[in-house]
């Protein structure tokens, strides 16, 4: 006997991934997918790791990608939570300035969000914020009405189900070792055997770089993993917080800033800073993979970039140690809350791509050969925004196994 065939190999099971996967199946049904995942379990880094927010497309540049799917992702992620019935709630988002430098910027988001047709916004005053959220403290702050909360992981499992339901495989613990791509197939190596398909799609998040290398190297492209660590508010300052609360982002950076998150199990979250993993799943401060830092350290962009922002870095390291500076971030806008109102929370690590000059890769990124695409970037709002990304990379799938039969 030959080696197992599909139509369709997704690996990573991620959101990225079962969505790409659910899609395929929407579109062919009856068609053979498999999706392979390295760990013993689904969802296990990015997608169950997050803050649980569904995003409207407030801070991305119109046109983009980002843009794009995220407005169109937040739609199909709400019709399937409805269909599933997974709890979520728009609980709305203010996004705050704190000082007049900040008032520009939130302007400059605001036209922004417009232009990416986000509804209902609002620009509010002192008074106008303290009627949305009564202990928030600003200048002027936009509030976003569309935002919201659900458990992502949730919403992947979910995915899982369906795919299985429609036909589709899914297997764990099934690492991929080698990508081999041939001119009518693609065969497809792991430690759990071999398996060949019409067509490849990677969604590996962390390691999408290493996936990628094995059928379309590209050095001036990196994944650079940063943790991001959370801390929980106690229950009575709990309940000081209505919904999402975030101070306007410094537009050096794809990062949101320390912020609070309402979360659909009723906790408040605050945070996550970003400082760099030593690990690509360096979940605590102590976990080091030497080949993962070498590879971080060794890198030019990563460089580059370090040496342009090592200030910034330095107070990022320094905020992670400390929760005295954790707390007078998030008491720029929420001046009520004191030392003893946070605890130790979750950590999440990002992958973020970054480029050999030293900028972070800030939209989503495909690269494409015969048979195999690799998603090689998708950041937040990569959840909110997956069955949009998966229904692009379907259709690309599609057309690019058309082309070659054709």
């Amino acid at each position: 006997m030959g080696d197992p065939r599909f139509d369709v190999l997704v690996v990573g099971g991620g959101i990225v991934g079962l969505a790409t996967a659910w899609r395929s199946l929407e579109r062919r049904p009856g068609a053979g997918v498999l999706v392979l995942e390295k760990e013993t379990a689904l969802a296990s880094h990015q997608t169950g790791r997050n803050s649980g927010v569904i995003h409207s497309p407030n801070t991305y540049a119109p046109g983009s990608l980002k843009a794009r799917l995220c407005a169109d992702g937040r739609r199909d992620a709400l019709a399937f939570a409805d269909a599933h019935r997974i709890p979520y709630e728009l609980s709305g988002e203010l996004i705050v300035a704190t000082d007049a430098d900040e008032v520009p910027r939130l302007a400059a988001i605001e036209e922004r969000a417009r232009a990416n047709g986000v509804d209902g916004l609002r620009l509010l005053g002192p008074d106008a914020i303290r009627d949305v959220e009564p202990h928030v403290r600003g200048l002027q702050a936009l509030h976003v009405p569309g935002s919201g909360i659900i458990d992502w992981r949730r919403f992947a499992l979910a995915l899982a189900d369906d795919v299985r339901a429609r036909g589709g495989e899914i297997r764990t613990a099934a690492e991929v070792t080698a990508i081999v791509a041939g001119s009518r197939e693609v065969l497809v190596r792991t430690t759990t055997g071999a398996v060949r398909a019409s067509s490849v799609v990677s969604c590996a998040g962390l390691w999408s770089d290493r996936v990628a290398a094995m059928t379309d190297p590209d050095p001036t492209v990196r994944i650079v993993p940063f943790r991001g660590d959370y801390m929980v508010l106690r229950p009575a300052a709990a309940a000081l917080v209505r919904g999402l609360v975030y101070p306007v982002p410094d537009p050096r950076y794809p990062f949101l800033g320390v912020h609070l998150t309402r979360r659909v199990d009723g906790e408040v979250w605050a945070g996550p800073n970003a400082v760099l993993a030593f690990a690509r799943a360096g979940y605590r401060r102590t976990d080091i993979d030497l080949r993962d830092l070498a590879e971080t350290l060794g890198f030019a962009g990563f460089r580059r970039l370090a040496g342009r922002y090592w200030r910034t870095g330095a107070a990022e390291m320094w905020r992670d140690w400390s929760s005295r500076s954790f707390l007078a971030a998030v008491r720029r806008f929420m001046p009520d809350l004191g030392p003893g109102d946070l605890g130790p929370g979750p950590s999440g690590v990002r992958a973020q791509a970054l480029a050999a000059d030293g900028s972070m890769v800030e939209d989503f990124l495909f690269s494409e050969r015969p048979r195999v695409l690799h998603v090689r970037n998708a950041p937040s709002p990569a959840a909110t925004a997956s069955l949009a990304i998966g229904l692009v990379i379907a259709e690309r799938a599609e057309r690019a196994e058309r082309a070659l039969v054709g």
